[in-house]
């Protein structure tokens, strides 16, 4: 019974943790703004960061290096290990 308490409240620290660190977080943030004046996060529509076709480009080029790289590992999975190479005999 007392085993099963200890798990129980282990369960609970290890389910609360990021609970503080969510609340510890929080209270830097609400500090922060104290400490910089007007450094808030800048609007999306302030300032345009790509399009869609360079968005589209570069995750097709990142699917064939993907592609690519499976392929080779794959390739190198099918060959034959080498043979454990004798002890030298005394």
């Amino acid at each position: 019974m007392l085993k099963k308490f200890v798990a129980i409240g282990l369960g609970a620290v290890i389910a609360m943790a990021p609970l503080a660190a969510v609340a510890q977080t929080e209270q830097l943030a609400q500090a922060a703004p104290a400490a910089t004046p007007d450094t808030s996060m800048a609007s999306p529509a302030a300032k345009h960061t790509g399009s869609h076709r360079g968005h589209v480009r570069r995750k097709g080029n990142t699917a064939g290096h993907r592609a690519r790289a499976s392929a080779h590992h794959m390739h190198h999975m099918s060959k034959k290990p080498m043979a454990p190479a004798e002890a030298p005999k005394s």
